[in-house]
């Protein structure tokens, strides 16, 4: 399935910590705002619907695809498809970071983040078991999109993968901290240096793969740690489409047109001439495990 022409709004927002039946009635205000905007799907930021620092709370805020609380979304998911951040529960309990993707009054598909970050201010190892997949999913209304979770877009297999798969929207959502002070110090920043580190990042991503990335990322003070925002879509060229503020809530519409990525896709060939099965056996040799090459 290809990319769709469809209306994308990113919810750059923020949580309240535990509190998921709160958060779940905040979701349905915002994607209602984004539906009355005719945006086909609503995209909010990495665990959107528990806060970030959960810690110890992780199995309390824990959530499956049939949780009664996550109903609401379910419900509004037959009008605009929603993609929202949760810690989730597998049937042996143990828990991960995940996006979920409501459409059609269900949750269609899931990713679960994997490489839950430890170092510098993160912990999430332990309290999170890491994912083990990067697939490409055909929505109905977007049709072929990748998801992945924050610190997987610093690992370039997986973007690489999901594009190879097929997909030609790469959907992030984040909870990406600043070391710039809180509140009001922080509000009247200047343009953190971080969103220049990560616009670099998207923009080599969007123009190497000739795809769209789109970043939603979070914004508050949860627990002395500080989210500057910068949501945005980078175009399959490498343009900043469009970005929402620093340090504030915001909500951007933007419109994709797959042309775009058939265009950068010709104009540059890159993309087209990637051999994955070259890939595969180079892999393979490097880690000892050399399979003969599949020749067409």
């Amino acid at each position: 399935m290809l990319l769709y022409r469809s209306r994308i709004a990113l919810a750059q927002t923020t949580s309240i910590l535990g509190d998921v039946e709160r958060n779940v009635t905040r979701h349905v205000e915002i994607a209602e705002r984004a539906l009355s905007q005719k945006a086909d799907a609503v995209i909010f930021p990495e665990l959107s619907l528990s806060g970030y620092t959960v810690r110890d709370l992780n199995f309390e805020c824990a959530v499956n695809r049939d949780s009664e609380v996550l109903k609401p979304l379910r419900t509004l998911s037959k009008k605009i498809s929603i993609i929202a951040g949760a810690v989730e529960a597998d049937d042996r309990g143990a828990v991960y970071n995940t996006a979920l993707l409501f459409e059609n009054g269900d949750v269609r598909h899931i990713h679960r983040k994997v490489y839950p970050p430890t170092y510098g201010i993160f912990e999430e190892r332990r309290y999170f078991t890491s994912g083990r997949a990067a697939a490409v999913f055909n929505s109905e209304r977007l049709g072929s999109i990748g998801l992945l979770v924050c610190e997987d877009l610093w690992h370039p297999s997986l973007p690489y993968i999901e594009a190879m798969s097929g997909a030609q929207l790469i959907i992030t959502i984040a909870a990406s901290p600043t070391r710039l002070d809180s509140g009001e110090d922080a509000v009247h920043s200047s343009t953190p240096e971080i969103y220049t580190i990560n616009r670099e990042h998207h923009a080599a991503y969007a123009r190497l793969l000739g795809c769209y990335i789109a970043f939603v990322n979070r914004v508050g003070v949860e627990d002395g740690v500080n989210f500057w925002g910068g949501s945005e879509v980078v175009g399959p060229s490498g343009e900043t489409i469009s970005r929402a503020k620093f340090f504030d809530e915001d909500l951007i519409v933007v419109d994709i047109d797959p042309s775009y990525v058939r265009q950068a896709r010709q104009l540059s060939r890159h993309f087209l001439d990637e051999d994955p099965l070259l890939t595969r056996h180079l892999l393979s040799k490097m880690l000892g495990t050399e399979e003969k090459r599949i020749e067409d």
